[in-house]
């Protein structure tokens, strides 16, 4: 088979490879569509990578191509969503359904290889089967999906507030749909990129702030009526969002941290004192999984895509074949080219 095989930074290769043997609990799975996601770009355009050579790519779908001999719930032709966490299922966390803290995971397109390939082989366990009425680019979103439904989740989110979303990236696009679909009062996305605010609107936003233009703080202000937003959702893992986060919280606030920091950052002390002050709740969010294995957001990704809830389509920028991926990265070193979600087709 073909697989785009990343040997150094910005150093991917494609290749011919053996198409992975199958373990009997194992499918082999016929890679349709994959992402690029955004903890990729460090891996190939920096140091990042676990180690070499590796085969990235943890946003996919496909057909099962074939199926080990111990596998019952999956069969051959299947259109199935992949699930890149590979769980010990044997630690304290595992034991308690908190898979993503697990003591000894794997994850397939970070240390193991993954989906920038034909095929993949998973763990029967780690593919959800989906209809034919949603499409193999829908299907290979559904895991950025459970990630910004899984921050809502672990905030207990009960709609009916205010919710701030800082960072209009795909994970921020995302988490704007699920406040709305959930019930939200109403939806600000904050970016300094006016093309991702345009995109929000797009998508659903009923505000959009630059917090680099004039007059952004009176915007947020008259939106909440000067009390703050009662939900803030950090999706970029920028220091000027995070500490901006505890400037937009309400009073008694939730404020969950979804984006990945990538540098030091410190505060001042009066900013680290609005937690004190408004005594907000703060929590970080991680990955995406519950029990029972891998979570209700995986269910409820593909099920409000069958409703047409939920909108991934016009979250893509391009769809380019796996041979092109280096012209992918190449739009990513560009800032600004890339102006969406980048998914890779084997032709």
């Amino acid at each position: 088979m073909k697989a785009a095989v990343l040997y150094a930074k910005n150093d991917i290769r494609i290749e011919e490879t053996a198409i992975p043997p199958l373990h009997s609990h194992e499918i082999l799975v016929k890679v349709m569509a994959t992402g690029i996601c955004g903890s990729d770009l460090p891996r190939v355009m920096g140091d990042a990578a676990h180690h070499y050579p590796i085969v990235l790519g943890h946003e996919f779908s496909g057909i099962v191509e074939a199926v080990g001999d111990g596998v019952t719930r999956i069969k051959t032709g299947d259109r199935v969503a992949g699930i890149p966490l590979k769980p010990c299922f044997a630690c304290h966390d595992c034991r308690s359904g908190n898979f993503a803290q697990c003591q000894h995971y794997s994850f397939i397109g970070s240390r193991i290889n993954g989906s920038w390939a034909e095929y993949v082989a998973i763990p029967e366990i780690n593919a959800i089967p989906f209809d034919a009425n949603i499409s193999f680019e829908e299907a290979a979103l559904v895991e950025p999906s459970t990630v910004a439904l899984h921050a809502l989740k672990l905030i207990q989110f009960q709609g009916g507030e205010h919710v701030a979303v800082l960072g209009g990236g795909n994970i921020g696009l995302l988490a704007l749909q699920w406040s709305h679909i959930l019930g939200a009062k109403t939806v600000t996305v904050f970016d300094i990129d006016d093309a991702r605010l345009e995109k929000a609107k797009l998508l659903g936003a009923d505000y959009t702030v630059n917090p680099n233009k004039a007059g952004a703080d009176d915007l947020w202000r008259q939106i909440t009526s000067g009390k703050g937003f009662g939900v803030v959702l950090e999706a970029a893992g920028s220091d000027v969002t995070i500490k901006q986060s505890f400037e937009l919280a309400a009073s008694k606030a939730k404020v969950c941290l979804i984006g990945t920091p990538s540098r030091d950052f410190s505060f001042s002390h009066k900013q680290f004192e609005l937690m004190n002050r408004k005594e907000f709740t703060l929590t970080g969010s991680w990955m995406s999984y519950g029990s029972p294995f891998p979570g209700h957001e995986w269910a409820l990704s593909l099920h409000f895509l069958k409703q047409k809830r939920l909108n991934f389509l016009d979250m893509i920028d391009r769809s380019l074949a796996l041979a092109d991926i280096n012209e992918a990265f190449d739009l990513y070193r560009k800032p600004g080219a890339a102006k969406g979600k980048i998914l890779l087709y084997n032709s």
